[in-house]
């Protein structure tokens, strides 16, 4: 199979996520600034979350590009990568309407964390194939420590979310600054073979 279908499939489930979130962000009832007042925490979850998406869209298009061929791991991995993803609209209406408590923090956290192992898992799927080639076995090392350290981050902030919601929500939001550019490698690496 080529990565063009197994890519395709993906930015189609990852649209799909970010429709149903958007969804979920309803307008108030009143028309009053206040009205709107109450809806921020919604908001700001949509805003988390939307931006969690996309980094994931964002390397997961870079990390599909460096595969050479798609067999049954990499398709399996990706589905339970897209599989972990398609809860985060559901953890964070309940993150958003719960005003935070620690369950829903923590919930947040769990799927976090499943998305982020699961990443790992789909990169080293695709890095089975790459042993031959000593550039991209660096390469994938190096991901590899990126995705280990986000691991941690996220299993760090699941009990923490019962000692300091605040400290346990800027956890979760921390891999995206990690994150937010893809590594400059991969794109070099995909110009290289141009």
């Amino acid at each position: 199979m080529k990565t063009t279908r197994l890519e395709a499939f993906s930015d189609a489930v990852i649209a799909i996520i970010l429709t149903i979130m958007v969804l979920d962000l309803k307008a108030p009832h009143e028309c009053s600034p206040n009205a709107l007042l109450k809806l921020l925490p919604n908001f700001f979850c949509y805003i988390l979350s939307f931006v969690i998406i996309a980094i994931y869209w964002v390397n997961h298009h870079h990390l599909i590009h460096l595969a050479q061929k798609v067999d049954a791991p990499v398709l399996w991995a990706n589905v339970h990568l897209l599989f972990w993803m398609t809860l985060i609209p559901w953890t964070t209406a309940y993150l958003g309407e719960s005003c935070a408590i620690p369950l829903a923090v923590a919930l947040y956290g769990i799927v976090a964390l499943a998305c982020s192992a699961s990443f790992h898992l789909l990169r080293a799927a695709i890095a089975r194939h790459h042993r031959a080639d000593a550039d991209l076995v660096k390469l994938h090392r190096s991901i590899r420590r990126k995705n280990l350290m986000v691991i941690v981050v996220y299993a760090i902030s699941i009990p923490l979310a019962w000692v300091s919601v605040p400290l346990a929500l800027a956890l979760i939001a921390l891999p995206a600054l990690l994150y937010f550019l893809p590594d400059r490698r991969i794109e070099q690496h995909h110009n290289g073979q141009s």
